[in-house]
This record gives C-alpha cells, sequence and structure tokens, in this order.
C-alpha cells in the first residue's frame, strides 16, 4: 500500500494513540475505575492510532481517497 499519511497527521496519531493505549490499559489495570470493555475499545483504538502512524498508511484514508502526505500528483 501507498503511504497516504503526512507528518503532522502522523504525530497527532502517535500522541493521541498513545494517550488512550495507556488510559486503556489504566482502565483495564484497575487504577481507573470504568467498564472493563471501554478500558479493551482504547486499547484497541490507541493500537490502531499507533500502528497506522508508525506504518503511515491507514485504510480508511485509502478507502475515501485522503492523502495527507502533501504529495502534488
Amino acid at each position: 500500500m501507498e503511504t497516504n499519511v503526512g507528518t503532522p497527521d502522523r504525530l497527532v496519531r502517535l500522541v493521541v494513540g498513545a494517550v488512550i493505549g495507556i488510559i486503556g490499559l489504566a482502565v483495564l489495570g484497575g487504577l481507573i475505575e470504568i467498564a472493563s470493555a471501554i478500558g479493551v475499545a482504547a486499547v484497541i483504538v490507541g493500537v490502531v492510532l499507533v500502528g497506522t502512524a508508525l506504518t503511515r498508511t491507514c485504510l480508511v484514508y485509502s478507502l475515501l481517497g485522503v492523502d495527507t502526505c502533501g504529495r502534488r500528483s
């Protein structure tokens, strides 16, 4: 797959994904009192955001034809 996640988008995904993932782990670890399903969902969302930032490829962007890399065709 071709990269479609630009640098600013990538940095936001890394930071937000890490924060959401840490919150999810805190919920699952019992540090935050919320339903464990929310913790699992937060960990999944965090992993997906960090994964798309690291690979610089987003499937949803591909389906919608979005490219934040700033390349000109």
